[in-house]
């Protein structure tokens, strides 16, 4: 995958392994995996972070693997599962940040770009989402004062 706004090519991830079993070495049960997110959920870390996790600190290289679910599917089943998905939210956190240093800072020209660049990404992103049913419907960001909904 290309970025977006660069000339340049790059890859966007290692490739994952061909194996569909889960390693010998892992000793989890599926269940004791599905406890540890479910776990790691209720201390409020995203997803994507517990994946993370499950990999340095439990030496669970693919969860999916073990389970037969992503973890996002296992957070729906026991209602874990944010209102608003994370990638989005971070987006919309960086749009503010980027909002309150243009406040101070009015003549800074590339990071005007960097906000459009970023609000065109969370429009892009929202109406997938809505597409998805993931979102409401009615949701909608606000260029003006972005706040967390």
């Amino acid at each position: 995958m290309t970025r977006q706004y660069s000339h340049k090519r790059g890859k966007s991830h290692s490739t994952r392994p061909v194996y569909k079993l889960s390693p010998q070495w892992v000793t989890y049960t599926p269940e004791e995996v599905a406890s540890l997110i479910i776990k790691m959920a209720t201390d409020e870390i995203e997803p994507s972070k517990i994946g993370i996790k499950l990999r340095d600190e439990y030496g669970i290289p693919l969860q999916k693997q073990i389970t037969g679910k992503t973890i996002t599917e296992i957070l729906k089943e026991n209602n874990f599962i944010p209102k608003m998905p994370p990638d989005l939210e971070n987006l919309i956190r960086k749009a503010m940040k980027l909002q309150e240093h243009l406040k101070t800072h009015k003549k800074d020209g590339n990071n005007v770009r960097s906000l459009e660049l970023a609000e065109a990404r969370i429009h892009r992103l929202s109406k997938y989402y809505k597409e998805k049913g993931l979102l409401e419907k009615s949701w909608r960001y606000k260029t003006i004062i972005a706040q967390l909904e």
